[in-house]
């Protein structure tokens, strides 16, 4: 008797920790097919967005972006960082825009500083993430990678992408890069540890990014080696390529002075908010992305 109770007692408690295992699972399901449909949704209002903004149109706005080269400054990033030991002399500028990007991934990852640092070069943000925080926001990664491309004769920009949503306080910060091989633009992205290809693997950049999301083409997101990718990613990008700002004139040392103007690209329809008073507003993406000027 006593055995056919523990008997049945075992088996009781089989069947209720099977039912709780499958309440569990199917919650977890359920969960994630409600995560997914919620992107989904705010992917779809995203890209409705762009696709409802006007098209891009040639304008006179009065710009016209330079790249300030100074040897001195990039001789001494090149020996602070020992950059040789990173470049490839015989490799393309891709490949060593990559392996610059997954070098500040590796070492410094995302985080939003709590201590502004007072000086935002390379040098200067390399010794701040070691003696006051080990970690950065977009902002300053995008501004790091662009004095170390620079310092290996890599032409680029950092772009402030933004959305539509005025109430938005979001936004991300990447590198542009132009490819002298193709004769292109790519976007390069060390705080989200990414970037993006078409699907024969040819870096995108930011318009073709932003006109592949409007169409609906297909992208694909590669991760660089070291650092942890941001999720959604491809959904992040619809939210933050409804427009963008950067500065006419590149070089070292752009921030914190402010100083020159800045450039913003925006549907034709739109008003752009939070901008200085020496933002140049233009509407001429041509001109925005136009190859640099030798």
């Amino acid at each position: 008797m006593k055995k056919a109770l523990k008997i049945a007692g075992w088996t009781l408690l089989a069947i209720v920790l099977l039912a709780l295992l499958t309440l569990l699972g199917i919650r977890f399901v359920f969960r994630q097919q409600a995560i997914e449909y919620l992107i989904g949704k705010q992917h779809e209002q995203y890209v409705g967005l762009l696709r409802a903004a006007f098209p891009y149109a040639a304008d006179t706005a009065a710009f016209r972006f330079a790249y300030i080269p100074d040897t001195a400054r990039s001789r001494e990033i090149r020996n602070y960082f020992r950059l040789d030991t990173l470049l490839d002399n015989t490799a393309d500028t891709w490949t060593n825009t990559v392996s610059l990007a997954t070098f500040v991934a590796g070492n410094i990852p995302h985080a939003n500083q709590t201590v502004q640092p007072e000086r935002r070069n390379a040098i200067a943000l390399w010794e701040y993430h070691l003696y006051t925080e080990p970690a950065f926001n977009c902002r300053l990664h995008a501004i790091m990678l662009h004095e170390l491309l620079l310092a290996s004769g890599i032409t680029n920009r950092f772009v402030t992408c933004l959305p539509a949503d005025p109430e938005d306080r979001d936004c991300h910060v990447v590198n542009t890069v132009w490819l002298p091989e193709i004769q292109k633009w790519a976007m390069i992205d060390s705080d989200g540890c990414s970037f993006v290809t078409d699907p024969q693997g040819t870096p995108l950049s930011l318009g073709e990014m932003r006109d592949r999301t409007v169409k609906g083409l297909p992208m694909e997101v590669h991760h660089l080696e070291e650092g942890t990718p941001y999720d959604n990613y491809l959904t992040y990008w619809a939210k933050n390529l409804y427009w963008f700002i950067c500065w006419e004139d590149t070089g070292y040392d752009k921030e914190p002075a402010d100083e020159g103007y800045d450039i913003a690209l925006v549907p034709p329809d739109m008003v752009p908010f939070k901008i200085s008073a020496t933002t140049i507003v233009t509407t001429d993406a041509a001109r925005f992305w136009a190859a640099p000027e030798k």
